[in-house]
């Protein structure tokens, strides 16, 4: 395969228009690699083995009618573009299919080579684009972190596949907050404080696994939840934030020094009565100004 082929599933059961668009493709300079399923549940398990750039879609299959398996790919895989391939030029179920996620509508018959290959450069650049929209909307501009709309986004679908799957299947969410970040700005200027805040999206990377979902949630407040745990695994995780910030402030020279306040909640879905994501944020910062307060005490 040519490094900057584009690797293109068609998902289509008329063996002649397979050949056709093959046909129909090969016959453009762009380099295409072309893998064919002639049903959606192939198509689905190509997909979870394989890497695509693009799915071309046929919305009449044998295991699948209408526009279910455009709904399935985009569930499957919603950073990958989609075009609807279909015999049918019915405008509202074109409408439809782009309303649910699909980046084009092209009708069996009435395109050539020229006109599929620009539908497909469209359809990822439209799809790129989508993307970094989405992302900018969902991640902090100074830490590269989620913020917190993306924060709750993700974290409710952890809360939510977690329920009901038995032992071993808890969630800690933890609330962390950087220590006198007034004192870091007011004494080494707010340059110094926004490198502080992004030194400590670092750290929490460093500490957190990469499954984990860690968010700014404004300010000098950022937060993580960690799926799969149990409650005993917290000790643990406030073992690798202390080494990961230790770590890293010995070897900050210059800059000054980061201390983090730490809070804990702990959900077992299996067990537990349902928990909102807000309830658990607020239980851990509640656990996290108790964290702080008293090592104010312990210095005085």
């Amino acid at each position: 395969m040519e490094e900057n082929a584009l690797r293109i599933l068609l998902v289509e059961d008329n063996p002649g228009d397979v050949r056709l668009i093959r046909e129909l493709l090969a016959a453009e300079d762009t380099s295409f690699v072309i893998s064919a399923a002639d049903r959606l549940a192939l198509g689905l398990q190509q997909f979870a083995d394989q890497t695509f750039d693009l799915v071309l879609l046929d919305l009449f299959l044998p295991d699948s009618m209408g526009l279910d398996a455009l709904r399935q790919f985009r569930a499957t895989a919603p950073s990958v573009p989609v075009i609807v391939l279909t015999g049918l030029n019915d405008e509202r179920l074109a409408i439809q299919a782009v309303r649910d996620g699909a980046q084009d509508y092209l009708v069996k018959g009435q395109i050539d080579g020229r006109q599929i290959t620009r539908a497909i450069r469209y359809a990822r650049e439209r799809h790129r684009m989508m993307l970094e929209v989405r992302d900018q909307s969902l991640t902090d501009e100074l830490t590269g972190l989620y913020n917190r709309r993306g924060f709750v986004a993700l974290a409710q679908e952890m809360v939510k596949r977690a329920a009901g799957t038995g032992p071993g299947s808890g969630l800690v969410v933890t609330f962390i907050d950087l220590d006198g970040m007034k004192h870091i700005n007011d004494r080494f200027g707010h340059k110094a404080g926004d490198r502080a805040l992004i030194r400590t999206g670092e750290v929490l990377r460093s500490a957190f696994r990469i499954s984990d979902v860690i968010a700014r949630l404004g300010g000098d407040e950022f937060v993580s939840i960690t799926a799969g745990v149990e409650k005993s695994d917290i000790d643990a995780l406030r073992l690798r934030l202390a080494n990961a910030l230790a770590a890293h402030n010995r070897q900050a020279a210059g800059e000054p020094e980061l201390l983090l306040s730490l809070g804990f909640a702990y959900y077992d879905p299996a067990t537990g009565s349902p928990r909102s994501i807000d309830e658990l944020i607020a239980e851990a910062d509640a656990a996290m100004y108790l964290d702080k307060n008293n090592r104010k005490k312990a210095r005085a």
